[in-house]
């Protein structure tokens, strides 16, 4: 004898999460700004624009500078 087991039909609609304009704007803001301080330590922290003395900052961002196909030699 087979057993059937009634099982209850459940339809779910998941809803798409929005996110407002206003809450995603700040954060966008400061990722673009690190983005922006990133880039420019791995691409033209070295020379006439450098900020700091020394070839330190070079050399900690010196793979990441020929990676990203800067010039540096």
């Amino acid at each position: 004898m087979a057993q059937t087991i009634a099982r209850p039909s459940v339809t779910t609609s998941a809803a798409p999460v929005t996110l407002p304009l206003k809450a995603i704007a700040p954060w966008a803001v400061f990722f673009g700004i690190l983005m922006l301080v990133l880039l420019y330590f791995v691409g033209a922290e070295q020379g006439a624009t450098s900020v700091f003395q020394g070839t330190d900052v070079h050399e900690w961002v010196h793979d990441a500078r020929h990676l990203l196909g800067f010039p540096c030699h």
